[in-house]
């Protein structure tokens, strides 16, 4: 926030003695915050389960529901930068509640689609609604718990999520096998209802007096250049890939992105402060996520398609076997908070993303006659790295930071995190379908173990950028100020 701006003073029921924790004077708030949290866990890890089905239903190939997977968290990751003005000018509450309601209404426009242009037009709905929850929530978060509890309160809130992620297959899986998979979007309309009562008791309103002039030039060039880069990377799955129009969208977005920052460098009020990459603690957080995220992203959507068109396991079955890598997070995510005081950020995240890069590359030894024991021991390892990865990358854009940077490294942190997602899924998919040499089972196994190989050496190229990091270690406290 501009320190020019003064903030509007917090509303009384926020309000409470200094020796009581801000964990229990905003524990309607935490579980408000866990809740949205959940609730875009739960759509996304479900909605990878029942690709198969989907396709099946729509007229498609699993692989050709890419566009209603990356529509979403390209969506996402085009709109998060607007909500920091969003919320200087209209409120947390009032910003957080409507994205919770776009967000549900989406989910009920997903559930009765009957097309893909239908499912995409309704996820890129739900993607209006869901770029505010993550930011608006952290956002909070900052502002409203005790830096010295914040790094608890996250990692609890994180672990509702990663709840979402431990049902969310399971659910999917049911659901798909024995209803129908419509219901895994109708499914977020009630969580939806709940979470706007819950805004209206506890989310603290906060804003600005005057809101800064909003960053419209921007906002557009940053949504044009992100869509270019997607379209082209869709157009290359094409049966005949016009490498010409790849070229032109390419090259069209490169010179966008260029403009921007010429445009950002002269902005009052640029919707991504690119000064904040003068940090070198946020530029590496920024880099490595995206690096990270490029060869990971897409991993469980592939795993999914693995299990159940080359090994043609059940939808129950191949979502019961997504629920070890939501326990490992889980498991990671109480860990990570003493592994970085022992390491720091640097080591840490060197010799973790390497080991996330080995564990990804060991899929590939994976067949139709590999015990399920072993498939899901070694989900759940790759889910414990993969979490710690996850925490570690999005707390370190906080470490050197003010406060008053916290609501623009929030989004900042969130866009880089769903504009890598987006293109993640795109180039694992491609990837898999490059290689797809025909559409038998063994035709499957061979293009996902190859798929898994490249992914690898794409995670593993992110250790050099987190080489940069000081090597000096953080305080005893040393995520006290992230989200």
């Amino acid at each position: 926030m501009p320190d020019a701006a003064a903030p509007v003073p917090l509303p009384a029921a926020t309000e409470g003695p200094s020796d009581i924790p801000t964990s229990e004077r905003y524990r309607g708030l935490i579980w408000l915050v866990a809740a949205a949290f959940f609730m875009q866990a739960l759509d996304s890890t479900i909605v990878n389960t029942a690709v198969p089905a989907m396709a099946d239903a729509l007229a498609v190939t699993p692989l050709g529901m890419r566009s209603a997977l990356t529509s979403y968290v390209l969506t996402l990751a085009i709109l998060i930068p607007a909500s920091p003005w969003l919320c200087d000018r209209f409120g947390t509450r009032r910003v957080f509640g409507a994205a919770i309601a776009v967000f549900g209404l989406g989910s009920l426009f997903c559930g009765v689609s009957r097309t893909l242009p239908e499912l995409v037009a309704a996820r890129v709905t739900q993607g209006v609604g869901g770029a505010a929850l993550m930011p608006v929530g952290r956002y909070v978060l900052v502002r409203s718990i005790a830096k010295h509890e914040f790094v608890h309160v996250m990692s609890t809130v994180a672990t509702f999520g990663l709840l979402g992620s431990v049902l969310g297959p399971l659910l999917g899986g049911a659901l798909v096998e024995f209803t129908s998979w419509r219901l895994i979007f109708l499914i977020n309309v009630p969580v939806g209802i709940a979470g706007l009562w819950m805004n209206k008791q506890d989310m603290p309103d906060y804003r600005l007096r005057h809101a800064n002039r909003f960053d419209l030039p921007g906002f557009l060039l940053f949504g044009a250049a992100s869509a270019l880069l997607l379209t082209a990377s869709e157009l290359l799955g094409a049966e005949h890939v016009a490498w010409g129009r790849v070229g032109e969208y390419t090259a069209l977005a490169l010179l966008i992105g260029l403009i921007y920052v010429w445009h950002s460098r002269r902005a009052a009020f640029p919707v991504a402060d690119l000064s904040l990459l003068k940090v070198r603690s946020v530029w590496v957080a920024l880099a490595g996520n995206l690096f990270t995220r490029l060869g990971i992203s897409g991993m469980f959507l592939l795993l999914v398609l693995f299990l159940q068109v080359g090994c043609g396991w059940s939808p129950l079955l191949a979502g019961l076997m997504m629920v070890p890598q939501a326990l490992g997070s889980i498991s990671a995510k109480w860990l990570v908070n003493r592994a970085l005081a022992r390491l720091g950020y640097r080591r840490l995240l060197l010799g973790n993303t390497l080991l996330v890069a080995l564990l990804l590359a060991s899929f590939a030894l994976f067949g139709r006659g590999t015990p399920m024991w072993l498939i899901a021991l070694m989900v759940f390892l790759y889910g414990a790295f993969a979490g710690m990865q996850y925490t570690a990358m999005n707390t370190l854009i906080y470490h050197d930071l003010d406060i008053k940077h916290a609501s623009m490294a929030s989004s900042m942190a969130s866009t880089a995190q769903y504009l890598s997602m987006s293109f993640g899924i795109a180039l694992a998919t491609l990837l898999m379908e490059s290689l797809l040499q025909g559409h038998a089972h063994s035709d499957y196994v061979a293009a996902f173990r190859w798929t898994v190989l490249i992914l690898a050496a794409v995670t593993a190229s992110a250790s050099r950028v987190f080489g940069r990091l000081s090597a000096a270690r953080p305080a005893r406290q040393p995520a006290a100020a992230e989200a």
